[in-house]
C-alpha cells in the first residue's frame, strides 16, 4: 500500500503525529518516524503536512491548534521555524499556549482556561505531517 496516497480520514480522531509508526521514504524505503525531528533537528528546512482535517469535538491538543491559528501560524511546527524559538509559553498548569508572537511582532496572551468555544471547534485545521 502506498502511504502517499491514503487521503485524510473525515473526521479528527487523534493526534496528528503517532510517535514511533512506521513510514516510508519518497524511495520506498520504511522510516521510522522517532527519528524525524520537526524543530531542531531539521531547523531551516520546511516542513509540509501531508493533509489536513477539521477538528469535530475539543480537546486540549484542538485548544492549543486554536491559539496557534488565532496568532496567524498553522500550528507549532510553523511557530518554531518562522519565529525560530525553541519553547512556547505555555501555562503550567493546563500546558496551554499562554503567548505567542504574530508575524507583525505584536503578542498574542491567552487565558489559563480554554479559549476556544464548541461553535469555534470546526473551524480549527489539524494538520497530519
Amino acid at each position: 500500500m502506498d502511504n502517499q496516497n491514503v487521503p485524510c480520514l473525515s473526521s479528527y480522531t487523534g493526534p496528528a503525529y503517532l510517535p514511533n509508526e512506521t513510514r516510508t521514504s519518497s524511495s520506498g524505503e520504511p522510516v521510522d518516524s522517532s527519528d524525524i525531528k520537526p524543530s531542531g533537528g531539521m531547523a531551516g528546512a520546511d516542513i509540509k503536512p501531508k493533509c489536513m482535517e477539521r477538528a469535530k469535538k475539543w480537546s486540549d491538543e484542538v485548544e492549543n491548534l486554536y491559539r496557534f491559528q488565532q496568532a496567524g501560524y498553522r500550528d507549532e511546527i510553523e511557530y518554531k521555524q518562522v519565529k525560530h524559538v525553541d519553547m512556547v509559553d505555555r501555562w503550567p498548569e493546563t500546558g496551554f499556549v499562554k503567548k505567542l508572537q504574530r508575524r507583525d511582532n505584536t503578542f498574542y496572551y491567552y487565558n489559563r482556561q480554554r479559549e476556544c468555544d464548541d461553535k469555534e471547534v470546526h473551524k480549527v485545521k489539524v494538520y497530519a505531517y
